[in-house]
């Protein structure tokens, strides 16, 4: 059976990692900040002393880090310190961060011209998706090398797609996160406007839900209070998905928007609402909550009825 070394054990990866453990797979992992290595170690996960020393042992390295520039630092290129200089010949790196097409493409080369393969595999579905083993990885990469991931990707989620080479997997994160970023918007501005012509939200959600309307901002996420139990909105807004994230990959989507040329006009704006919003409290609640912020900014005493 293979070893697999997990390098970044936050609110992600931590859970990530202890699924395959579950799963009895041989998982050595690490990160920096000692009190998640010590998360994971109770949740069954071995500990390395370094992310090289798990590197060196492993057929398969999975990172799970907040930023490009931290992947492309653990990496290193393939001299001296790093991951691609420690592990064999030919192992297999798969990174599930979120970040942008170009880190995730000079990650991909460094990665084979230090003799490894690559893949980048961000997910989709939130903490409660990595708690679950109920990810979506979307990847992108060499297709005989997709085919060797999928059985450990599917022990953290039940929805694995190849996208074609590598970087369409952050591609495909970056379009659907605009696409979400844009709907959770619209779903809320459409709420504060139906309390301000004296609709309840259980109406609202009602039609909505069985009509053009229908959306996972809506169905699964739904931004008020009542309608969807399990929707954030009824736990004070913690955060399945938080603001700081939304805001984040939305400025990834603004790179690649800038590098394309597109006119993604409500993309732009979605990303100044979330950029905002993540500057203060809404940082650490769910995105969602950006419903509070249009309710704020609604024009006072203003009423349909």
């Amino acid at each position: 059976m293979s070893i697999i070394a997990f390098i970044g054990l936050g609110h992600m990866g931590g859970p990530m990692a202890a699924n395959l453990v579950r799963a009895g797979r041989d998982v050595r992992a690490f990160d920096l900040v000692p009190e998640l290595c010590a998360a994971a170690r109770d949740a069954g996960v071995a500990i390395a002393e370094s992310g090289e020393a798990a590197a060196a042992e492993a057929d398969v390295v999975i990172t799970m880090l907040p930023e490009g520039r931290h992947v492309l630092a653990a990496y290193g290129d393939g001299t001296g310190d790093g991951l691609l200089a420690t592990a064999r010949p030919g192992t297999l790196f798969i990174d599930s961060s979120t970040i942008a097409v170009d880190d995730a493409l000079k990650a991909a080369s460094r990665a084979v011209a230090a003799g490894h393969r690559a893949l980048d595999a961000p997910v989709s579905g939130g903490v409660v998706g990595a708690e679950n083993a109920t990810l979506a990885f979307m990847v992108g990469g060499d297709e005989a090398d997709f085919v060797e991931a999928k059985p450990i990707l599917e022990l953290m989620g039940h929805r694995i797609v190849h996208c074609g080479r590598a970087g369409l997997g952050q591609a495909a994160k970056v379009c659907n996160n605009l696409i979400l970023g844009i709907s959770q918007i619209a779903v809320a501005e459409a709420f504060v406007l139906g309390e301000r012509l004296g609709l309840s939200h259980q109406v609202l959600f009602d039609v909505a839900s069985n009509a053009s309307g229908q959306c996972w901002a809506l169905t699964t996420n739904c931004p008020v209070p009542g309608p969807v139990p399990t929707s954030p909105a009824n736990h004070d807004y913690r955060p399945g998905f938080a603001g700081a994230l939304m805001a984040k990959d939305l400025g990834l989507a603004e790179q690649a928007i800038a590098r394309t040329g597109v006119d993604a006009r409500l993309g732009l704006l979605a990303r100044e609402i979330y950029r905002e919003f993540a500057e203060g409290p809404g940082a650490q609640q769910d995105f969602s909550a950006i419903i509070n912020t249009i309710r704020a900014q609604a024009e006072p005493g203003a009423s349909g009825r």
